[in-house]
């Protein structure tokens, strides 16, 4: 079985590993057209703000590593056409500008996603950066401490990870979103709130609610909004990310945003080629629909799924629930599947409860509030979303509430369920308990309300 790789960051590295382990006789040939593989984007922010000391940890993989497995590694080589009828793919190489034609029995799509660039004039400015990939990152590592005005373009995730990381290393930050909160994709008001206050209370300009419309100057740049003009140093635009598809438009099914459509075994509308990552639809698991959700958490599974099912249907994709998070100043903040406001956007059923409360008995020597949310089908009483934020380490709770809305559990389900009890780390019932306890609560008024 003659097998090509497409790209080679998560799911192609994690594709390659599996292909050749359940498949050891396989001829798999991967091109990349970077200089490297599998770089954890996600650790940009974390180098820049020193919790990382050595950036070449934020590699997991190499192109030895997936020579020595078996793989046949094509380094700074971009596939420029694929022609699915006749299984052939056009290559060039990047150092020799030489071209090829190989050919495949099984094509694996694992392009990738691309920074979003806005039509702003200016936006080719030499001072303007992108945070993507490990050439982004060095360009960022060697200007960015020269740079006392720092402005972030785009408040989501990576946005905030690097306002913040900015911030804690003396720099004035701009955080700017055409938004009128941060990361409102990721969270309701009550939790953005607290973050924003984080923010400003730390030195951070936040510019909500205003479009860039040109970027200007030399040395120092003029950045022009919707609301007015400010000089700055450096911008990085982090405004959200597309699926590398071009080279499959008009060949295989994609949505509207060009995200290719998979089946649950991860082949596309050729059964013939499977895609993995952020070049692919996800299926989201609280709507039952397709959404375009470039993760890692993601891509990993999915490239997984490639190699488990490369030769022929074995192991479904179970969706996901989106679930994410992030460390915010001594803050951990953490959500699955849907907001409220995002099932109101989506026109989903659905009700809120929002609870604070100590994560563990309050006789003891210390215990910390913690802030959660649970949004619930009021019908079936199926949770479809959660989010927590507390300076104790919640992250793990994101999970039992993915694990909750996999499996379709209800409130009454999380209500109930057994969690262990022990003053070091509870109460006797758990927040998470709590939490769905307050949901019970509110649907119980609601159906007394109902009823006279």
């Amino acid at each position: 079985m003659k097998i090509a790789v497409i790209g080679c960051t998560h799911a192609g590295t994690f594709a390659i590993k599996t292909i050749l382990a359940e498949h050891p006789d396989a001829e798999v040939t991967v091109y990349e057209k970077n200089d490297n593989i599998s770089f954890l984007s996600c650790g940009i922010a974390l180098y820049l703000g020193g919790h990382v000391k050595d950036p070449q940890g934020l590699f997991y993989s190499s192109p030895d590593e997936l020579k020595k497995l078996g793989a046949n590694v094509k380094m700074n080589h971009e596939v420029k056409n694929v022609d699915p009828s006749a299984k052939t793919i056009e290559v060039v190489d990047l150092e020799n500008n030489n071209s090829f034609e190989d050919t495949y029995d099984k094509l694996v799509v694992t392009t990738g996603s691309w920074p979003v660039i806005p039509p702003i004039k200016g936006i080719d400015n030499k001072n303007v950066y992108l945070c993507k990939n490990w050439n982004h990152a060095q360009k960022l590592f060697e200007t960015a401490p020269s740079k006392k005005r720092i402005t972030i373009v785009g408040a989501g995730y990576i946005g905030a990870e690097l306002a913040e990381a900015y911030n804690t290393k003396g720099h004035d930050v701009t955080l700017l979103d055409g938004a009128d909160r941060i990361m409102s994709k990721y969270f309701d008001k009550q939790f953005t709130d607290v973050v924003e206050k984080d923010f400003t209370d730390h030195g951070v300009t936040l510019g909500l609610d205003q479009q860039v419309t040109e970027i200007s100057g030399d040395d120092t740049v003029t950045v022009t909004t919707t609301k007015g003009s400010f000089e700055t140093d450096l911008v990085v635009m982090c405004v959200g990310f597309r699926p590398n598809t071009a080279l499959f438009k008009g060949k295989l099914a994609m949505t509207e945003n060009g995200a290719l459509i998979t089946n649950e075994y991860m082949q596309t509308s050729d059964p013939d080629i499977y895609g993995a990552g952020d070049s692919v639809a996800v299926h989201y698991n609280p709507t039952s629909s397709l959404a375009y959700i470039p993760l890692a958490t993601n891509a990993v599974r999915q490239g997984i799924l490639v190699g488990k099912n490369i030769d022929k249907p074995t192991v479904k994709y179970m969706g996901t629930q989106s679930s994410s998070g992030l460390k915010l100043y001594d803050k951990t903040i953490v959500s699955t599947g849907l907001t409220m406001a995002a099932a109101k956007e989506q026109g989903v059923n659905a009700h809120e409860v929002i609870v604070k409360d100590n994560y563990r008995p309050e006789f003891m020597p210390s215990t910390e509030p913690v802030l959660m949310s649970l949004v619930y089908d009021p019908d079936s009483r199926r949770i479809l979303g959660g989010s927590l934020l507390s300076t104790y380490d919640v992250s793990q709770s994101a999970n039992t509430l993915s694990v909750c809305i996999q499996n379709r559990n209800t409130i009454d389900d999380l209500a109930m369920v057994d969690m262990l009890f022990q003053p070091q780390f509870d109460r006797p019932f758990n927040y998470l308990n709590i939490l769905a306890q307050a949901a019970q609560e509110k649907e119980a008024k609601v159906s007394e309300t109902v009823s006279k």
